[in-house]
């Protein structure tokens, strides 16, 4: 999708909430694909760009904010090939910045949340951020036991078999070590490792490997540790998460502590104490890339005294007191020879450049995603010119940009290069896959018109049934090994009624139909007895499942990994859930205002949710499913002993002793949910001076109020 350039003061809050649904989804695609997949389609600075677009919306309208919101994800689920590990501490991602001001920005920001400091000096650490894989490695009584990539920030994937086989990583740490120690920091391959390996895939006759984030990646990846052994990988420490015991109270104290130990850490972090000291840190790096012998996209700042990350805390998926400023995109030209047309899951028209393939920071790149068809014409999404009005043709020369892996993005074509036989782009208005007319929708409320064509076929249309069965089937969702996207499309085009696969229900009904049918799926090509059973018990093995990947699974638009285990909290069961939101068909009522009071849940999402649960075909197709499977009850949250654990909590009015971030961070980490509105669920508020609606509602529907020295009463701070 575009990534446009509308000022968000001109949006409406409806305006602003169709783009984030886009942005939303297309980022969780993303997420996806370079975390859990290794096979990124865009550059890390078209990524970025929709990330900030979608931050900048989120700034300007709170009230949209969702948990599947892109502020809240964290890299993509574990794979099913290796058992996986949950993090004692979650592993987070990173905010970015891109900018000298950005920089400003960020360290503003840290001295507003605090306040005023007595000596009114925060030190920063600043380092290297390098290009790898993510890696948590605990030991215990000084030894090596587990070591998990990052995986979806709570659960990774367990590779401690090949992490044995990295050298620069110690089976055993050396000196006093506390009992628990868990380093985390980044596996990598250097430059000139990777240019011997592809010097020897060539002398071999094999396929060169794209660049070291990705060789690095798959290598660790390896089933097979003597494959993780041939490849040499390199580590650097930098964090840390469970630790019975802390050396420092610093953060360069703890990444020392790492080097006595016998960690490899970066040479070029530093401490540094003003704005302008970090800046010229990061261009002195920024100069130095080129010579080093690794790969990195940016420069890391942290907070260095370790008590007031404490107080700073997190949001969802990133810490308050970091954030990663990176490198401007590296830029080529070259010729765009076609435009191919992709059809998704939601049934939108998604047109893809070809390219002759050229080189760019390294890596040769071939192809690049136009968004849509207003981006192609030059025209953004509130009708303001894209390029000058330029248009993209096909055989135009065009500039592209990357930051990172393969697709990069056309930023401009060169019209002094434009054949004179060339023709402006005609976009389908039928669907190139079942031919139904694809249309652009049109908003009742405002009259503006849908960026995004979409396909009108629904279920008739191969694409976007076939999307809807991966989906169901993929990693996040129902993970049923042995039912890839091969498997898929071959079932679903099977015209035979034993085979055929056309919904989700049909999936689990396979086995008896196979039973009962003279063509068995063992004798067919690219099957086998063994690999049929193996398909059979995971599918079995499915029958029962959690809630959250049911409610994922399902396909709803707006509804993401992260949106769906907030559902599943909420309502504890299917049949709550499934109830509550046919009971908020009418749009108003009590289960329609619970659904918008759970903090994350906006009006965007919820009527997805409800129109969902509204459509008869949707139901039928739950129907037959849920004869087949049965989603099990959302597991009870964690409780502290706090006396705030587990309930519901609003603040509102203005704050004195703390700001509202740090309430509502407080909050989460006692083991409270924190609401954005009051509601029946809501079991206590904190109302500070101003406070207004939300103080009245509380009084209507009797909930517990206090002020904020009542607060700190209650929780005995």
């Amino acid at each position: 999708m575009t990534v446009e350039q509308t000022p968000i003061d001109s949006l409406t809050e409806l305006e602003a909430a169709e783009e984030l649904g886009l942005l939303t989804r297309e980022l969780a695609r993303h997420d996806e694909l370079y975390h859990g997949q290794d096979k990124p389609e865009i550059s890390d600075a078209d990524y970025d760009a929709l990330k900030r677009r979608a931050e900048e919306i989120e700034n300007r309208f709170p009230a949209l904010v969702g948990e599947n919101s892109p502020s809240k994800k964290v890299g993509a689920a574990p794979s099913g090939a290796f058992q996986q590990i949950t993090h004692a501490k979650p592993m987070l991602s990173l905010d970015n910045t891109f900018s000298d001001d950005d920089v400003r920005d960020f360290v503003h920001s840290v001295y507003r949340f605090l306040g005023q400091l007595p000596d009114n000096q925060i030190a920063f650490t600043a380092e290297p951020k390098i290009d790898g894989l993510s890696m948590s490695l605990r030991y215990e009584k000084g030894k090596l036991v587990t070591a998990a990539t990052r995986g979806d920030g709570t659960t990774g994937e367990n590779v401690t078999a090949n992490i044995r086989t990295i050298s620069e990583i110690p089976q055993a740490l050396s000196g006093d070590v506390p009992d628990v120690v868990e380093v985390r920091g980044e596996v990598y391959m250097a430059r000139s490792d990777f240019q011997a390996l592809n010097a020897e895939m060539a002398a071999q006759g094999k396929q060169l490997y794209v660049n070291p984030r990705n060789t690095a990646s798959g290598s660790l990846r390896q089933l097979d540790a003597k494959i993780t052994a041939s490849r040499k990988l390199r580590f650097f420490a930098y964090a840390w998460g469970d630790m019975s015991a802390m050396p420092s109270d610093t953060q360069l104290g703890m990444v020392e502590a790492f080097r006595e130990w016998g960690f490899p850490v970066n040479p070029l972090m530093k401490r540094l104490d003003s704005i302008e000291a970090l800046i010229e840190h990061y261009h002195a790096i920024e100069h130095a890339r080129a010579d080093l012998d690794y790969d990195i996209d940016g420069v890391v700042y942290k907070v260095d005294r370790l008590d007031l990350q404490g107080r700073l805390g997190f949001r969802s998926r990133s810490p308050r007191w970091a954030t990663a400023h990176k490198f401007p995109a590296e830029q080529a030209f070259t010729r765009l020879t076609g435009i191919d047309i992709q059809v998704g899951r939601t049934g939108a028209l998604t047109p893809v450049a070809r390219l002759v393939p050229i080189t760019v920071g390294g890596v040769v790149v071939t192809n690049a995603t136009l968004h849509n068809e207003d981006y192609i014409r030059g025209i953004g999404q509130s009708g303001q010119p894209l390029r000058e009005g330029r248009d993209i043709r096909v055989g135009d020369q065009v500039i592209v940009q990357r930051a990172g892996d393969v697709i990069p993005q056309i930023i401009d074509v060169v019209l002094d290069a434009r054949p004179e036989t060339s023709v402006p782009y005609s976009f389908p208005t039928t669907c190139p896959v079942c031919g139904s007319h694809a249309v652009r929708d049109v908003n009742e409320k405002t009259g503006k018109v849908d960026s995004v064509r979409r396909c009108t076929g629904g279920f008739v249309c191969r694409a976007q049934a076939v999307e809807h069965l991966k989906h169901f089937v993929s990693r996040n969702a129902y993970d049923i090994e042995g039912l890839g996207t091969k498997q898929v499309d071959f079932f679903f085009e099977s015209d035979d009624p034993s085979l055929m696969i056309r919904t989700a229900a049909d999936i689990f009904t396979l086995e008896a139909r196979q039973s009962a049918s003279m063509t068995k799926l063992e004798n067919i090509d690219g099957f086998g007895r063994v690999s049929v059973r193996k398909l059979y018990d995971a599918i079995n093995s499915r029958r029962s499942i959690a809630l959250h990947r049911f409610i994922f699974a399902l396909g709803i638009r707006h509804v993401g990994e992260t949106t769906a285990k907030l559902l599943a909290r909420s309502y504890g069961s299917y049949e709550n859930f499934a109830a509550s939101m046919t009971a908020a068909g009418s749009f108003h009522g009590d289960a329609w205002n619970e659904l918008n009071a759970i903090d994350g849940i906006g009006e965007v999402v919820a009527r997805a949710i409800v129109e969902f649960y509204t459509e008869p075909r949707n139901l039928g197709v739950l129907g037959e499913l849920l004869k087949e499977v049965t989603p099990e009850p959302a597991e009870a949250p964690v409780v502290s002993d706090s006396p705030v654990a587990g309930k519901t909590v609003v603040f509102t009015g203005t704050l004195v002793r703390m700001t509202r971030d740090e309430a509502k961070a407080m909050a989460e980490r006692l083991g409270a949910k924190v609401a954005g509105s009051v509601s029946k669920k809501t079991d206590l508020l904190v109302a500070g001076p101003g406070a207004g609606s939300k103080l009245v509602k509380a009084a209507e529907l009797g909930v517990e109020t206090t002020d904020e020295d009542g607060w700190f009463t209650l929780i005995g701070a």
